[in-house]
Parts: structure tokens; C-alpha cells; sequence
């Protein structure tokens, strides 16, 4: 199992990805989805960013075009910098 652990104040996240059909079962083309960045927080890097509160598993929000996507074992992860985080996500 390959661990990833991002240095300084980078974050490690899971894309989430936008549904592909509305509730009622409607079909959303690629063309009209939100493009909304969210994922799942796997890894932080320094402690300066659970200072803040976010925890493995929150799920966050993020901006920006500076993030580095890779690729472990078939699975996309994004590494993010803290100053990309927007909001946490809480229901």
C-alpha cells in the first residue's frame, strides 16, 4: 500500500465526482454539470492546517489552478494547497 504525505501546507484529497443523473433520474450531459471542486480530505501535510480544523475525512471545497493531480494504484488524488481550501463541507 502506498502512502502519500503531503509536505508543508498541501493537502491530499479524493475528487469527488458530480452526479451523473439529477434525483428524478434525469440525465445530465457533461456540457450542463456544475463544476464544482470538492473532495475528501486524505492526508494533511503540517500541523498548521488542523489548526484550522480540517481532519482527515472532511470534505472541503477547493479553488485555484495550481493543484497536482496523480494517480495511485487506479485511483485520481489531488494535492492542494492550504490557501486553495474554500470551506469545509458540514451536514
Amino acid at each position: 500500500m502506498t502512502i502519500i504525505k503531503p509536505i508543508g501546507e498541501r493537502i491530499l484529497l479524493k475528487p469527488i465526482k458530480t452526479q451523473d443523473r439529477t434525483k428524478g433520474g434525469i440525465y445530465i450531459p457533461e456540457s450542463a454539470k456544475e463544476n464544482r471542486k470538492q473532495g475528501e480530505v486524505i492526508e494533511i501535510g503540517s500541523n498548521k492546517a488542523q489548526e484550522l480544523g480540517l481532519k482527515k475525512g472532511d470534505i472541503v471545497i477547493y479553488g485555484g489552478y495550481s493543484h497536482e493531480e496523480i494517480e495511485i494504484n487506479s485511483d485520481k488524488f489531488i494535492i492542494v494547497e492550504l490557501k486553495d481550501i474554500l470551506a469545509r463541507v458540514e451536514e
